[in-house]
């Protein structure tokens, strides 16, 4: 722990004024409390019986007596290699579309801290719905990724937005390379520079792609990619994309990662050991599923040592972390020049679309003429880059306000306060303090559908999650703090709550929390462990 305090004290970053907190320099414990063993029981007895009520329905629909509403074979392609199998099918139609109507709400107002909800019923047990007519207004959004409440409609902050939609229009109809590169898209990228303190960057106009079409341009075959068992989609896609070989390291675990590294060190590749030509780390700065913050300081220390290229997502943690919003190098106070790829989105944080790649200039020089998605993708629409610039400059304060640090630190507030008082009421949170995605643990598939339900008729907006999606012992309610939230949203939001984990038992904390947040001794040498 000494050697990373020295390297973290030796590479502080330029952007906060002072020596690095100790917010900054130390990783905070994270929470993966594991529930009583009644729980697990419930939660699998609770998925075995709705499977074999799943097989009673498909022998009822075999038989005529219950009507098949899933898309089938025609009987002149029986004889046919299927498109799609049967048994593929059994959880969608079986478990999923009787609890359909928990996702996929349609809304009819601004998405911002409050939105309205179109209210909707079904005939058929959800496999077809139709709309009443009628709005469930003002529920408290708990949803969105609108961490800075930069998802607004406020016309005196737009009206930059609405001069470069006169100016340009809405679309660019083609890509950067072509006729579709505009002097904004220039300025986006030097501004993006600055923020992260890098060299170069370049942006993109879809936040999934730029994972998923740029990594296939920096790895391929005879390369190793180490890739966190939790990350997105979108990472796993472009990796498996390049043909690289792909190795996957347990969640924030170093012992795993050092162990794959020096394995692929004195090893080399399968059968010929010849060294692999690139080694990728592949991370995330916050992961949108469990809340969590990366180890950056530790896989630092790692990449260094094993001379291996780190790959940093920052979709959830730019602008959202760090004492003024530049993620998780500043959080811990890293310089930037030690992160290679330097990835994130304008799609949370920002209010707007799309994603960009920050490093040195020779790294983004190379993806301009070698991406695919810098080829071939329409260029980022005109409104889109002119709201994400109206975001950046306002947190960096160019626009001559401090609102953007103000909002900064308001979703820091919020952070800590939603945390302390859920962990307070008894419920098992995940994830990390400095983290606004709070993943509240259901597991029981009866429990989500249930919690979702009568969340909404409180006028609260959740997201549920459960099996293919989270573990099957798992299912979690993801909660999304914004700056954008009053405190009297967050308690009323904590009052439903608490009166809701009565009424479904969902308070399964076996931990006791004092009230006041714990102070760190900044002289504690121990590396926190993850509860397993």
């Amino acid at each position: 722990m000494s050697n990373q305090l020295n390297l973290l004290q030796k590479n502080s970053t330029a952007h906060s004024a002072g020596p690095p907190s100790s917010r900054q320099r130390f990783q905070r414990p994270e929470s993966f409390e594991n529930p009583p063993m009644y729980v697990a029981v419930m939660t699998y007895l609770g998925f075995g019986i709705v499977t074999l009520f799943g097989y009673f329905r498909d022998f009822l629909r075999a038989v005529g007596l219950e009507k098949c509403h899933i898309a089938r074979e025609r009987e002149e392609q029986k004889d046919f290699v299927p498109l799609y199998q049967d048994f593929e099918n059994f959880y969608t139609r079986n478990l999923y579309m009787r609890v359909r109507d928990n996702w996929n709400r349609p809304i009819c107002s601004l998405p911002g801290p409050v939105f309205d909800v179109m209210e909707r019923v079904s005939p058929d047990y959800n496999w077809t719905f139709s709309l009443t007519g009628k709005t469930i207004d003002d529920v408290i959004n708990m949803g969105s990724y609108n961490y800075l409440g930069f998802a607004e409609n406020d016309g005196d902050f737009l009206k930059t937005v609405a001069d470069r939609t006169q100016q340009y229009g809405l679309g660019v109809c083609s890509t950067r390379q072509e006729m579709g590169n505009l002097a904004i898209h220039e300025e986006l990228e030097q501004l993006v520079a600055t923020f992260l303190g890098v060299e170069s960057s370049m942006i993109f106009g879809m936040g999934f792609a730029t994972n998923s079409m740029n990594i296939p341009a920096l790895v391929g075959k005879g390369c190793l990619i180490l890739s966190d068992e939790l990350n997105h989609t979108s990472l796993i896609l472009g990796a498996r994309l390049s043909g690289a070989t792909i190795w996957v390291f347990k969640h924030n675990n170093m012992q795993s990662l050092e162990r794959l590294l020096r394995e692929a060190v004195c090893s080399g590749q399968p059968r010929t050991h010849r060294p692999w030509r690139k080694v990728l780390i592949m991370v995330e700065g916050i992961y949108s599923m469990e809340g969590s913050v990366v180890r950056l300081p530790d896989i630092v220390a790692l990449k260094k040592k094993y001379k291996a290229y780190l790959y940093l997502d920052e979709a959830h943690s730019i602008g959202a972390v760090g004492p003024t919003g530049r993620g998780v190098t500043e959080l811990f106070g890293l310089d930037p020049s030690d992160i290679d790829v330097m990835m994130g989105t304008f799609t949370k944080s920002f209010g707007a679309a799309g994603g960009y790649i920050a490093g040195k200039k020779e790294l983004v020089d190379y993806l301009r003429s070698h991406s695919h998605s810098a080829v071939y993708a329409s260029a980022m629409s005109p409104p889109v880059t002119e709201q994400i610039l109206r975001a950046m400059k306002c947190i960096m304060g160019l626009d001559g306000t401090t609102v953007g640090q103000a909002r900064v630190h308001q979703l820091a507030e919020n952070t800590r306060y939603f945390r302390s008082r859920l962990q307070e009421m008894g419920f098992i949170i995940y994830g990390n303090d400095d983290s606004p995605v709070v993943p509240i643990l259901l597991y029981m598939p009866g429990k989500v559908v249930a919690f979702s339900r009568a969340m909404l008729k409180r006028k609260i907006g959740v997201v549920v999650v459960g099996f293919p999606a989270t573990p099957i012992t798992e299912a979690r309610a993801r909660f999304c703090l914004s700056a954008a939230h009053t405190k009297a949203m967050l308690d009323q939001v904590l009052f439903d709550l608490n009166e809701l984990g009565d009424d479904l038992c969902l308070k399964f904390s076996r931990r006791k929390y004092s009230p006041r947040p714990q102070q760190h001794n900044n002289n504690d040498d121990t590396d926190f462990e993850l509860d397993s």
